[in-house]
């Protein structure tokens, strides 16, 4: 007998980068290959270059790097002759800073992917800022950032973390399922983050 309930999203695929990973995925190219194979889902080099404003020779080459280390594989399901495809091995990449605080190089590739992070949601947030008024009354009111300033130990702010992270994770398993029957349903970014209180504010 068929059960009425949705068949449940299967747990994302995690990587926890080791050193060499990190070293080659700090590229401008790499991090928005990887992330266009997570959000658009498996593609071919031609097809990324495309979506990306860059040529089919860098992508292939940069795919093909992040393919040594394991970020990326070709898809088995697709391509045939001279068409390769490929497809994200991850869904989520995990790592602590201090994974590479023994090693300078792959310390210093974290910093500039954390960079990188910031750089997007920057961007991000001015493409809103451009084209918000494009958009209806209840997505405006939806999007936004907000803050809030506390005094906490760094073990009760990784609990807070960790809490949040699975808050994001449960909506995140039934973003689909709500998509799939609602009409007014969009893809979304939700960006998290936790700063130190600059020094004359504490």
């Amino acid at each position: 007998m068929a059960s009425d309930e949705a068949t449940p999203r299967p747990a994302p695929r995690e990587v926890r980068i080791d050193k060499r990973q990190v070293r080659v995925l700090a590229h401008p190219l790499r991090m928005r290959l990887l992330g266009a194979l997570r959000v658009k889902g498996p593609a071919t080099a031609t097809t990324l270059a495309e979506l990306l404003d860059t040529n089919t020779g860098a992508t292939s080459y940069h795919l093909r790097q992040l393919a040594e280390v394991g970020l990326v594989v070709e898809d088995p399901d697709r391509g045939g002759g001279r068409q390769r495809w490929w497809q994200a091995a991850h869904d989520v990449t995990n790592w602590e800073p201090t994974d590479f605080d023994d090693d300078p190089d792959a310390r210093a590739a974290i910093e500039w992917i954390q960079g990188d992070q910031v750089r997007l949601l920057v961007e991000t947030a001015e493409r809103w800022f451009a084209t918000q008024h494009e958009w209806s009354p209840a997505w405006r009111d939806g999007f936004g950032m907000s803050d809030i300033f506390m005094t906490i130990p760094p073990a009760r702010l990784e609990e807070l973390k960790t809490e949040m992270w699975r808050l994001l994770e449960r909506y995140h398993r039934e973003a689909d399922a709500a998509g799939a029957v609602d009409p007014e349903a969009r893809p979304v970014q939700v960006f998290m983050a936790a700063y130190p209180l600059r020094e004359g504010l504490r």
